[in-house]
């Protein structure tokens, strides 16, 4: 029934397409017959596209277009460790609210009420500028910093399917409080967990995307869609292509994200069913 849902919205059949073509590209960006991201062409400064260099070359004569390339698997993955991270903290912690409410309920909803009060973008640059910028330290930093959403909507989740017959009948023959949490709460739940997931994938690679531009991500000669933008903002007006590029890319990332997660949404909500 999900299936023949998400095939009715052809959008989100496109996101679709799109990400697992991303996916693939990152996967197997260096099996591919591009240059080298990271070697300096003689006389090739700031070259417009050309049939050489497809996307043109940048400042330091590097290839935008295998930089790009290998920047995706940067972003990419830097998007699913993040929301790796997002998810596992944010489904534990609303789990246990969601369950166990009472006291356990007020301490960490308040925990997370007091961490939503501080701006996130406050957070990203306190924790980036405390720690050695790099790739671990972005995924850390946005996983660290992006739970608490998700701990709310897993805690509503919880307590709307908790208070249904087939769960007080596995409390009242006695089942433990994980085989119920893990066996009947959690796959009733799992909908709403995986849109989740998609929805922040494409939010994590625009924060990647933004902490990079800003030089607290992906240090160099490493390339990173940020990164792009930023080496290619003191050329935008004679070299386009440095920053147009990057941009499109992170455009149709998160646009296909996007698509793909409405797609999913709809797919799994009971009232757009149709038998």
């Amino acid at each position: 029934i999900v299936w023949r849902n998400f095939k009715r919205n052809k959008l989100a059949i496109v996101g679709g397409v799109v990400v697992i073509a991303l996916y693939l590209i990152a996967i197997f960006a260096p099996m591919l017959p591009i240059q080298d991201y990271k070697e300096l062409n003689s006389g090739a400064r700031l070259q417009s596209p050309s049939g050489d260099h497809w996307f043109g070359t940048d400042r330091q004569t590097r290839d935008v277009f295998s930089r790009l390339l290998v920047a995706s698997r940067i972003s990419l993955a830097v998007g699913f460790v993040s929301v790796l991270i997002i998810m596992v903290i944010g489904v534990v912690l609303g789990a246990l609210a969601g369950y166990f409410r009472g006291m356990t309920d007020n301490i960490i909803m308040r925990f997370t009420d007091i961490i939503l009060a501080i701006p996130q973008l406050f957070l990203l640059l306190m924790a980036a500028a405390l720690f050695t910028p790099s790739l671990t330290t972005t995924m850390l930093v946005i996983g660290f910093t992006s739970w608490m959403g998700t701990a709310r909507i897993v805690r509503g989740e919880f307590l709307r399917v908790g208070a249904q017959d087939f769960v007080l009948a596995a409390q009242s023959m006695g089942a433990s409080s994980t085989r119920i949490m893990v066996r009947h709460l959690l796959p009733n739940t799992l909908a709403v967990i995986i849109v989740q997931a998609t929805l922040w994938l494409s939010f994590a690679i625009l924060l990647e995307s933004s902490l990079s531009f800003l030089g607290l991500g992906a240090q160099p000669p490493e390339p990173s869609w940020g990164g792009m933008l930023a080496d290619g903002r003191r050329d935008m007006r004679e070299a386009w292509w440095m920053t147009t590029f990057p941009g499109i890319a992170i455009f149709i990332t998160v646009l296909a994200f996007n698509l793909l997660g409405d797609g999913l949404r709809d797919a799994f909500d009971p009232r757009q069913r149709r038998r």
